[in-house]
């Protein structure tokens, strides 16, 4: 019964969505649902490599780490902002 959805069924969920949200707004979602998209794509990037990096060896001068800059999406300046990423405190 509900397995199946045809066109007809398609085309008046789009109707509905259409008449709920308006043709104006749907842009806009459209567009913030790709930098969330992208943002999560980055992040999930950036943490993969992460992972992958080797363990740095521990020294005596230790050194704070670079700050990141994390951006929402390529060329896009002004949603970005610097991260400040934890520390590792735990004594070895």
């Amino acid at each position: 019964m509900f397995g199946r959805l045809g066109a007809p069924e398609i085309i008046l969920i789009l109707v509905v969505i259409i008449l709920l949200f308006g043709a104006k707004k749907l842009p806009d979602m459209a567009r913030s649902l790709g930098k969330s998209a992208r943002i999560l794509k980055s992040e999930a990037k950036a943490m993969k490599e992460e992972s992958n990096a080797p363990a740095p060896a521990p020294s005596s001068n230790e050194q704070p780490p670079a700050q990141r800059t994390i951006q929402a999406s390529p060329g896009d300046v002004t949603s970005s902002r610097p991260v400040n990423e934890p520390t590792d405190t735990t004594q070895r």
